[in-house]
């Protein structure tokens, strides 16, 4: 499909962004850039990239498709890097999960000559690192397109089926819409589980020890979903500043009525809150978006298994 891709981050989704390329055969060259001369030498090892390089200038010479998987502090540095040595006719795409503070920064240091596809792939783990990538992380999920109206129609049809071949679904969206959607989905579930896990490390000692001792499966999916990547989660609230305030707004009016029926007893108002949620679970379930592979087939539901989740075919959000 495409002759020489550069991925530039090679993180989680770097990495699995390369085993899904090379496993499907959509470029001729695979070519690795990261600042981190550790994380280049990971990746050398590996053996999964034909060129491994912390040159991002260089690192895009001659390359048909550059896909960023990097904090989203950082697209004004690389953006800048790249710009004069990007292929005239090129594509860049990305794979942040904030999308209008992006297009503000990266989209005007573009050559007109190159054509930028914002993206955002609705995957992960909690690892993080090139070791932990594999093929199979985009099977099932949503991948989020937002191109500007005068994007090439071209450019944008081979990134959706570059995504598409790896096993993604395609939505296209405004960017801004994006971004408060992902506010709700994504960004606030983050900022509650750094909160609540923090709140539980401030406990004195002996309670915290038996917080973790005793850890019920609702901690416990709080403590993996605050051991995402500290960098990227700073970059993802200070650039989605307005969409996040927004549903933390709405979310504390929320929490604070719930706190109101407690303290008055209000049972029924408790009752009715949850009652009315229950239904959010299952739509996720039957959408295929609770799912993840674990060795030997596909679980649907609950909490990975403690062996499962030392494996790189897991799949969780």
């Amino acid at each position: 499909m495409f002759e020489k891709i550069t991925i530039i981050g090679i993180g989680l989704i770097g990495s699995s962004l390369i085993h899904g390329i090379r496993k499907a055969g959509l470029a001729k060259k695979i070519i690795a850039a990261d600042i981190d001369s550790g994380v280049c030498e990971t990746v050398k090892k590996l053996e999964i990239a034909d060129a491994v390089m912390t040159d991002i200038r260089q690192s895009v010479v001659g390359s048909d498709l550059v896909i960023l998987s990097i904090p989203v502090g950082a697209y004004a540095s690389v953006g800048e890097q790249i710009s004069p040595t990007l292929k005239a006719g090129a594509i860049v795409t990305d794979a942040g999960s904030v999308k209008q503070s992006i297009i503000d920064v990266f989209l005007p240091l573009m050559p007109d000559s190159v054509q930028f596809v914002p993206g955002h792939p609705i995957a992960g783990t909690e690892y993080s690192g090139p070791e932990s990538g594999f093929a199979e992380l985009f099977e099932g999920r949503w991948c989020i397109l937002t191109p500007l109206p005068n994007t090439n129609i071209k450019a944008v049809e081979q990134v959706t089926k570059l995504w598409e071949t790896l096993g993604s679904q395609i939505e296209i969206m405004n960017p801004k819409h994006h971004d408060l959607v992902l506010g709700i989905t994504s960004h606030l579930p983050h900022l509650i589980a750094y909160t609540i896990v923090g709140t539980a490390e401030d406990l004195e000692d002996d309670i915290m020890s038996e917080v973790i001792k005793f850890s019920a499966s609702g901690f416990r999916d709080f403590t993996r979903i605050a051991s995402s990547d500290p960098v990227m989660w700073r970059d993802v609230f200070l650039n989605n500043r307005d969409a996040v305030l927004e549903i933390l707004q709405r979310f504390t009016e929320d929490l604070t009525a719930v706190q109101r029926a407690i303290r008055r007893g209000d049972g029924q108002f408790l009752f009715d809150t949850f009652s009315r949620t229950r239904h959010i679970r299952r739509e996720i379930i039957e959408q295929g978006q609770a799912d993840y592979k674990a060795p030997g087939g596909v679980i649907q539901e609950g909490t990975p298994p403690v062996e499962a989740l030392h494996t790189k075919s897991v799949r969780v959000e």
